[in-house]
């Protein structure tokens, strides 16, 4: 079985300022960097557990240069950089060539108060809507996943974006890592040392049946907001 998987970081547990997410700061961005590898490792372990043979691992976040690959399985192979196609975060995935995708480390959609670090693809702009649908990174590659009939099977990353998630694709296995309050941000006890780890395994058994439920997505969606509304912040 050869699996596809989509590593970030504003998702990854405990992060909760932009330094923490940049080269530029790197006393800050070093654990996190670590986090986001030990993260990818889990889900690939959790992968190779359930019978995963082969994972691309594509380093989705800014320099695309995040991920230390000395510390994944030897199933993993690492996409570094940006290969300036439209696929962006999702470059390398082919029709055919994958069983079923993963997502680690992602983060909700640009204004939403579940992330203090909330964005879509830029913190240029406020704010992206697919058919009229506010837009997470999560929500267009995981339709770039379906649109290559690969179904999506695992998200770790931020409580607000994984309960949209599971709402959107019934089944989907989602696992809370983070949870934003305001400017703030923190992680469920549980999973502060990698509690998902072994959390992919019934996600990729199943995914076979999720292609089939995932083929008939309807066009429009209906997502589900914020209790406390939309985060009023400059990204």
């Amino acid at each position: 079985m050869r699996l596809y998987l989509s590593a970030d970081i504003e998702g990854t547990c405990g992060i909760a300022d932009w330094a923490e997410t940049e080269r530029a700061t790197m006393d800050d961005y070093r654990p996190f960097a670590a986090q986001m590898t030990a993260e990818v490792a889990a889900a690939c372990e959790g992968a190779v557990a359930a019978g995963a043979e082969d994972i691309l691992v594509k380093d989705a976040h800014d320099s695309a240069r995040n991920l230390d690959a000395a510390r994944l399985p030897r199933q993993a192979r690492v996409l570094r950089g940006w290969t300036g196609d439209p696929l962006c975060m999702m470059a390398g995935l082919e029709r055919g060539a994958f069983g079923g995708v993963l997502f680690t480390g992602y983060h909700a959609w640009g204004c939403c108060g579940g992330n203090p670090l909330s964005h879509t693809m830029t913190t240029a702009c406020d704010q992206v809507t697919l058919n009229g649908v506010p837009a997470s990174e999560f929500l267009i590659n995981a339709y770039t996943a379906l649109y290559f009939g690969v179904p999506v099977a695992f998200l770790s990353g931020d409580r607000e974006l994984c309960a949209f998630a599971q709402d959107w694709l019934p089944g989907l296995v989602a696992v809370p890592v983070n949870e934003g309050r305001g400017g703030g941000g923190g992680a469920p006890p549980a999973r502060r040392r990698g509690g998902h780890v072994r959390t992919p395994a019934p996600a990729v058994r199943r995914h076979r049946a999720l292609q089939g439920a995932q083929g008939r997505l309807p066009p429009q969606l209906l997502p589900r907001r914020p209790a406390g509304g939309q985060q009023d912040h400059l990204l």
